[in-house]
């Protein structure tokens, strides 16, 4: 089976005038990247909006790419930038509720919670009747929690390139996520998911 090319090798090959070298990046990174800026901006057709920017951004940036970091945290901060402009010039609209998660992440494991004995959202999250309760209380976080959550737990990126992402120490990332898993427990209480509905999930998982 042939090694996969890198991102950072396809981002070069595109700088070099490889159209075919981008093309593969939009496959691989797609509907990731779209995910996320859905789950930040809380709205279809603005995330739709951002994700045309981020990747025509992309292009425009291509001369000027260095492989200083990894491609997916090159992206990731221009869509995360991009979200923080989108969200300052809709900030007097409200952000519509998300029904369900979209794309090739949908059924994906939440990842690693910090333990408190408490039912855990993201188990849960595997049950298609508790999703649209966690995705309702996901838009309820902090814009700084929000991201860190959506950032390492839907799309797999590293506490580290988080950092890099947001511009924060790794530190700082770690204590957000740890707000955000604290701040979506205790909404899903408040949205009637208790450890019975919590463990239901685990199974359907």
């Amino acid at each position: 089976m042939a090694t996969e090319i890198p991102d950072e090798q396809l981002m070069l090959a595109f700088r070099s005038g490889d159209a075919r070298a981008f093309e593969t990046l939009v496959r691989r990174h797609r509907s990731p990247v779209f995910n996320f800026i859905l789950r930040y901006t809380g709205g279809r057709a603005r995330a739709e909006d951002v994700l045309q920017e981020t990747w025509l951004k992309v292009v425009r940036s291509a001369k000027e790419y260095e492989p200083r970091a990894r491609f997916t945290t090159w992206v990731y901060t221009i869509a995360r930038n991009l979200c923080v402009d989108s969200a300052r010039k809709e900030s007097y609209r409200q952000a519509d509720s998300i029904d369900a998660p979209v794309g090739a992440e949908e059924g994906r494991e939440l990842g690693e919670l910090l333990p408190d004995g408490g039912p855990s959202p993201d188990r849960a999250a595997h049950n298609v009747r508790l999703r649209p309760l966690l995705e309702r209380a996901l838009q309820g976080l902090p814009a700084e929690q929000r991201e860190v959550f959506i950032l390492r737990e839907y799309s797999g990126v590293a506490f580290k390139d988080i950092a890099e992402v947001t511009g924060v120490p790794e530190n700082t990332v770690k204590s957000r996520m740890r707000y955000a898993l604290e701040g979506l427990r205790k909404r899903l209480e408040e949205l009637g998911v208790d450890g019975d509905m919590a463990a239901e999930g685990r199974a359907a998982g």
